[in-house]
Order: structure tokens, then sequence, then C-alpha cells
């Protein structure tokens, strides 16, 4: 008998972006292709925290995509997905100041998520 449980995964975000994911608008979290992220799949779950706080929220998650980098990612899922306040340079910009080139060069996902119900 296998276990079909999607996994609970706990991650920090910062504050401008844990409130977009709280109101349910934000639908892609980007992070790089950790190892520890690696298998993270459809029917898992995140815990998101502000770090330092007790604050979470916890997202479903429904689809990853694997991208090269940050450019194809913002391209292939819009970046009104990834943050519908900024435009896509200014994401790139600020995804890149939280990811230096050696992390991207280890991939980026797209999570699409939705807020748990």
């Amino acid at each position: 008998m296998s276990d079909t449980t999607g996994r609970v995964r706990e991650l920090n975000l910062y504050r401008q972006y844990f409130d977009l994911v709280a109101s349910g608008t934000k639908t892609i979290e980007v992070r790089v292709k950790y190892p520890h992220l690696a298998d993270l799949a459809a029917g898992d779950s995140i815990r998101f925290r502000i770090k330092g706080s007790d604050e979470t929220c916890t997202v479903n998650v429904t689809r990853v995509t694997e991208y090269p980098d940050f450019e194809a990612l913002l391209d292939g899922e819009g970046p009104a997905s990834v943050n519908p306040t900024a435009p896509r340079d200014e994401q790139l910009t600020n995804i890149r100041k939280i990811y230096p080139p050696e992390k991207e060069a280890l991939g980026a996902l797209a999570i699409r998520m939705k807020l748990s119900s």
C-alpha cells in the first residue's frame, strides 16, 4: 500500500510576497531548483512563513514546472502570476537580488499554487 498523502514543506517568504500569496493574488512562486525542492510535486503543500515570525500561510501545489532561468520562467508563466504588482523587468531584477547567477544556474522552478481551504 503506497502513501498518496502529499508532503508539507516549510519555506520562508519576504513580507511583500507573503501578503500576495495570502490574498490569493500570487499564484506562482519562484524558487531555485535546490536538491531539497527537486521532488516537489502537485499534491504537496507549502507552509510559507515570514522569517522570524509565527505568521504562516498554507498553499496546495497544483503544478511544478522547471525552466533553465528566471527570464524563461517569467516568459512561460507570465509576470502577473508571479507578482501582479510589479512589471516584468522589475520582477527579474528583484528575483536576481535574491538568487545570484550561481543559484539561477541550478534551474528555476515555477510552483503553481492555490490557497488551502
